[in-house]
């Protein structure tokens, strides 16, 4: 095994700790909020991992392609903003926090953090 699959097995092996964690503290919730006992088996877990992981990777290909269709080779802001477009929640909510961390440097907010679409020229 090559040092890339050795880093892969371990991203997934920590995902599947923090989902493991994640479900167990919702499990634990739900068996306070209901009184009834819920457990998540082994296998809906990894399922649940193997999910995460290919959002993960499909949401990297797609911030990678958003950048190189903008001429650029570093993922920004408006490549994260735009893979959140068909989620008006997570839109939303990640327009804000953009919104008050760039009025917190003092560069305010740009166009494309307010929503207005932006011209082709």
């Amino acid at each position: 095994m090559d040092d890339a699959e050795q880093r892969e097995e371990r991203l997934k092996s920590a995902l599947w700790y923090s989902i493991g964690q994640v479900v167990d503290h919702e499990t634990l919730n739900s068996l306070s909020l209901s009184g009834s006992v819920h457990n998540a088996t082994p296998q809906f877990i990894g399922a649940l991992t193997e999910l995460v992981w290919a959002q993960i990777a499909s949401a990297g290909k797609d911030l990678e392609n958003f950048a190189k269709h903008a001429g650029r080779s570093t993922i920004q802001t408006d490549d994260v903003l735009l893979l959140a477009r068909r989620n008006e929640g997570l839109e939303s909510l990640l327009r804000s926090y953009v919104d008050q961390t760039r009025a917190t440097e003092g560069r305010g907010t740009s166009g494309a953090a307010k929503g207005k679409p932006k011209g082709r020229k």
